[in-house]
């Protein structure tokens, strides 16, 4: 996977080329993303066994990811002070891979109640 020290299309280009080298030959993946710029600018090449879902403007609460970040932030990133730069980049990628270790925590804080159709 990458983590990478800024966004930007850039970021987004390396991310979507990631994806598609990871994606089974014959598969497809599809995401399901918000509007940031990076993730909506004309200069993104789409690989052709990738395909984007765009979520409705300003509704954060259909976003499942942000459920993901406020757990992080709860859970291992708030209440501290950090020196740099680098200590921020080790604690976030520190609380990814503890998250990670942790897939049915993915699961569960990744729903949203409202939206549990019983599946």
């Amino acid at each position: 996977g990458l983590a990478l020290p800024f966004i930007g299309t850039d970021s987004m280009q390396l991310h979507l080329d990631e994806i598609a080298r990871c994606v089974a030959r014959g598969a497809h993946a599809v995401l399901l993303l918000d509007r940031a710029p990076w993730h909506t600018t004309g200069k993104i090449r789409l690989p052709k066994n990738v395909s984007l879902i765009f979520l409705p403007s300003r509704a954060p609460e259909l976003n499942p990811v942000e459920n993901v970040w406020q757990f992080l932030r709860a859970n291992w990133l708030s209440n501290t002070v950090f020196e740099d730069i680098n200590h921020i980049i080790d604690a976030a990628y520190s609380a990814w891979n503890n998250l990670s270790a942790l897939p049915q925590t993915i699961r569960s804080i990744g729903l949203r109640k409202w939206a549990h159709t019983g599946q």
